[in-house]
């Protein structure tokens, strides 16, 4: 059985109330998802459900790390996650909603694939930009970076534009 599968909760049955779910994302998680962005990792999501007449709130609270890839030696790079997040779940057959923490469901489901949103929910806590500190960069790759700002410079000390030096004249 995938990982995935293991995501779903059937609601259907439960009595109005709190209930509590544990998910532990490993590498068998996010390999499925076939995303460069997550390589990897481990995370750990407890999800706190609450049952109403013709709603589930949710409050997912995620602590971990995620394998991703440098962006400047292309390497893996293991990023921490953590945060809460909260999602909202109705039941209707007529009603639509644009609000992205808001699930609209038939009033016909029994069960619910948190799959998609718990794989969201890790993904949008790596920082936009993924590098190692500074040294941590596979040598072998930084050895081709050219730094661009060094070889502005070089070229600038070595000749001024003549057009400067006209201008410097008119004092």
């Amino acid at each position: 059985m995938s990982q995935k599968e293991d995501t779903i909760i059937r609601f259907s049955g439960l009595k109005p109330g709190r209930y509590t779910y544990s998910y532990s994302l490993t590498d068998e998680f996010f390999e499925e998802w076939k995303n460069d962005e997550i390589r990897g990792g481990k995370v750990e999501i407890e999800a706190k459900m609450e049952r109403m007449e013709h709603m589930l709130m949710f409050t997912f609270t995620l602590k971990g790390e995620v394998t991703t890839m440098c962006d400047r030696c292309l390497g893996d790079l293991v990023v921490p996650v953590e945060g809460e997040e909260h999602l909202c779940v109705r039941f209707s057959d007529t009603e639509t909603t644009d609000d992205e923490d808001v699930v609209v469901l038939p009033e016909s489901a029994f069960e619910i694939d948190l799959a998609q949103w718990l794989y969201e929910y890790v993904a949008v806590r790596i920082p936009m930009q993924h590098i190692h500190p500074d040294g941590e960069c596979d040598p072998e790759v930084t050895k081709y970076i050219v730094d661009e700002d060094e070889n502005e410079k070089e070229k600038n000390d070595d000749e001024i534009d003549p057009r400067w030096e006209a201008l410097k004249k008119l004092k």
